[in-house]
């Protein structure tokens, strides 16, 4: 089968989106996906082949998964159906694959099963896919634009190939756009509008990636503006677009494996101490529609866990900026949010007070309940005071340095050393103080001895 040859033109409808008009025929026609469709591609060969395995396609909106689909149906020469997991449940999904598995006893080839936004099924309802998928009756092509390993069954996973799609780059949604400007059949051609290519440019770059919001851009534009430039004898240009023309929502979702990103890509910019990249994700995030307290709580847990003691201002300053910004609200506490993170960017780091409270809790779960030194424990009863309770305790204040060098540790683990602070910040300052608690222990334990 040559795969190179498009599918027959739809018929063009006056109400169908130029988005869909214009979507790929073959994999020749489509778009930065090459590491797919290229020659030596997995799904080139599978559709020369004729052996179309399950997959799961992911990739961000408007990269093109419905389209290689779609190219996968028509190349497969297999009946096709499709479901939308907004609008379907299980019950939908069973009737398409009882009769998938009715049509395959009777000697069909099977059915290709287009199954768009799979990860808004539910995991029991992602169980229904196994028996047919594992019997071979149907073959799943799941779209989704979240991560698989986040949103689908391990079951459903072992049985599918996972292929991901790229970001389609701006210069490849022009190549689209031109595409589309000049069809008189599928595209805009007909209407008799010329473009000026900045304009092209623009809407591509604006675009983020998204092929679908670029040609509905495109449209939307040709429409509104188009008769009057053609009525002037002059090209849409830049000058037609406006901010609502071009206005999209940051690619982000707060449940999804964007909020786990971004908010990762802000805590190592926090670390590795570059504001600028630090407000540009926070930036990213506020635009997204995250919240700013959950922002803000991230940005506390890193004052403690990465700077901690090399200046312990930071987390004063954290706190200060959840509540400036609880009590202003966004827009306006946004800024106090920004403020943080350039504190935070720029302060001395250190996870020395990480790791001494992580080696002691796993000290405290490995050793069990030991209990402290008799002279650390109160004696409020009589009883108490006969079984030895804190007797020999030395009070700190009556000594001249105001350390009386008395192991608190129970005494086990008399000796251990889980804080040792690093050589930054305030921290260099710690390190005078232990050590001079130190000097003082050697003098007392001299005295002693």
């Amino acid at each position: 089968m040559n795969v190179s040859q498009p599918a027959a033109k739809p018929r063009q409808r006056d109400h169908t989106p130029l988005a869909d008009r214009m979507r790929p025929q073959s994999l020749d026609e489509a778009l930065g996906q090459e590491h797919l469709t290229g020659s030596r591609a997995i799904l080139r060969q599978a559709l020369e082949s004729g052996r179309i395995p399950s997959v799961i396609l992911w990739g961000p909106p408007g990269s093109g998964k419905t389209t290689l689909a779609r190219i996968m149906a028509h190349g497969s020469g297999r009946r096709f159906a499709s479901l939308s997991a907004v609008l379907s449940g299980v019950k939908e999904l069973r009737a398409v694959s009882e009769q998938a598995r009715r049509e395959s006893r009777e000697g069909a080839s099977g059915t290709l099963l287009f199954v768009d936004e799979i990860h808004r099924f539910n995991k029991s309802q992602q169980d229904a896919f196994l028996p047919f998928v594992e019997e071979g009756s149907i073959t799943l092509i799941g779209a989704t634009t979240e991560n698989p390993s986040f949103e689908l069954n391990g079951a459903l996973l072992s049985r599918c190939r996972v292929l991901t799609l790229n970001r389609l780059e701006a210069a490849q949604i022009v190549t689209l756009l031109e595409r589309a400007a000049e069809d008189e059949v599928r595209g805009l051609g007909a209407l008799g509008v010329t473009w000026d290519p900045a304009v092209l440019v623009r809407i591509a770059e604006q675009a983020d990636g998204d092929a679908r919001h670029a040609l509905n851009t495109l449209e939307t534009l040709a429409h509104l503006a188009g008769e009057q430039a053609a009525r002037e004898k002059r090209p849409l240009s830049d000058d037609d677009l406006t901010d609502d023309h071009l206005r999209r929502s940051a690619l982000y979702d707060k449940a999804g494996e964007a909020h786990y990103d971004l908010i990762s890509a802000l805590h190592k910019s926090l670390r590795g101490s570059d504001a600028d990249a630090a407000l540009y994700w926070l930036a990213r995030m506020l635009e997204g529609g995250e919240s700013g307290l959950y922002v803000a709580r991230r940005m506390i847990r890193f004052a403690s866990e990465d700077i901690g003691n090399a200046d312990p201002q930071a987390l004063t300053v954290a706190m200060h900026g959840r509540d400036a910004y609880h009590f202003l609200g966004s827009p306006e506490g946004d800024l106090s949010l920004a403020q943080v993170a350039v504190y935070l960017a720029c302060a001395p780091k250190s996870n020395r007070l990480y790791s001494a409270f992580k080696a002691a809790r796993k000290a405290a779960r490995k050793q069990g309940s030991l209990p402290p030194p008799l002279h650390s424990r109160n004696a409020p009863t009589e009883l108490m005071k006969e079984l030895g309770y804190s007797a020999g305790y030395r009070y700190d204040h009556d000594s001249p340095e105001g350390y009386a060098a008395q192991d608190h540790l129970p005494e086990k683990l008399q000796g251990t050393r889980f804080y040792e602070p690093v050589a930054r910040g305030f921290e260099r300052e710690i390190i005078r103080r232990l050590a001079y608690w130190r000097r003082l222990r050697k003098r007392h334990d001299g005295e002693r001895s």
